[in-house]
């Protein structure tokens, strides 16, 4: 009987400290190459991020309709790829009241044309929205 109980103990701390392991994956940002555009940064799940050049430091300029074809990207915090300077990842919390991740300042989004991990449809859309190079 106690073998069964440190056996159901064991397995309960296994999973908690699996689930923990995917939680840190869930807010990790990866990095992907693709000819074309190069090194990028994606989500945990290799969605493609993506930045506006009408954005300044710490505003987005995205709003209204925007944001329906380009979300935003927000996670707490972020785990970042071996080299990459997690102090470059931030927060602003924009003037609709949503927060948003950083880098180096400027908001981070999704394309929603983007349909597969790997996807970078909206790279140079319009000349003002890119993939983010590290």
């Amino acid at each position: 009987m106690r073998k069964n109980a440190v056996l159901y103990a064991m397995c309960a701390v296994l999973s908690l400290a699996l689930a923990g392991v995917a939680l840190a994956d869930n807010h990790a940002v990866k990095l992907s190459e693709k000819a074309g555009v190069g090194k990028y940064f994606t989500d945990a799940k290799g969605m493609t991020l993506y930045i506006f050049k009408k954005d300044s430091p710490g505003k987005s300029a995205c709003a209204g309709p925007c944001v329906g074809k380009w979300p935003l990207y927000h996670r707490g915090t972020v785990s970042v790829p071996e080299g990459v300077n997690a102090l470059d990842f931030g927060t602003i919390t924009r003037e609709d009241g949503m927060q948003q991740t950083t880098y180096k300042g400027s908001p981070l989004y999704y394309y929603a044309g983007d349909k597969a991990p790997g996807d970078v449809l909206g790279h140079a859309v319009g000349n003002v929205w890119f993939v983010v190079n590290p």
